[in-house]
């Protein structure tokens, strides 16, 4: 069950896509999924395949996940996609794309994807959102250091995803014990 709490907000019309590698989910991405299902009438979590970044999970398990994450959140659909995102986002019929910001770092890359995007679609608007400040510090690749190590990630993902990062590590260690 999420951990977001319904809101008396008026919503905006329209859809938005939140995409992302998501490899795993995180708790700032939980974070701005439940922001962002306050501000919009349909959000739509853009699962990417990403298969240039080599993703730890499948796109379906990260597909799963972010279901099982978002599941009871009726204006919530998550989606995996292997398209150029602004093909993806017309298909969707949305013309707002929705990017998380940690760090002044991230903002160089996303303004410029921004503006990438916007030469390829100039009806397409980018909104951007900051994690809540207990989170901005978490990336999904820290993440999957920390328990490729065997931390404590509990603080950072959910835990069932945490489950699953320990789960697979556990695979990947006894089958490299078995080789």
């Amino acid at each position: 069950m999420s951990s977001c709490t319904s809101s008396s907000a008026v919503l905006p019309q329209g859809k938005v896509v939140y995409a992302g590698t998501f490899d795993p989910f995180t708790r700032g991405h939980e974070d701005i999924v439940c922001r962002s299902a306050k501000l919009f009438d349909r959000v739509i979590v853009a699962v990417a395949a990403s298969e240039h970044k080599s993703p730890f999970f499948s796109l379906d398990e990260r597909v799963a996940m972010g279901k099982m994450l978002f599941g009871d959140i009726h204006n919530v659909e998550v989606v995996g996609f292997s398209t150029l995102l602004i093909d993806f986002a017309k298909a969707q019929g949305a013309h707002v794309l929705l990017r998380g910001l940690r760090a002044a770092s991230d903002f160089e890359y996303e303004f410029q994807l921004a503006g990438m995007n916007r030469q390829l679609w100039p009806e397409m608007e980018t909104m951007f959102l900051t994690p809540a400040d207990q989170y901005m510090f978490i990336s999904a690749s820290m993440v999957r250091e920390i328990a490729r190590f065997g931390g404590d990630v509990s603080r950072f993902v959910d835990p069932r995803v945490a489950e699953q990062l320990q789960e697979r590590f556990a695979q990947k260690t006894g089958a490299a014990k078995s080789a």
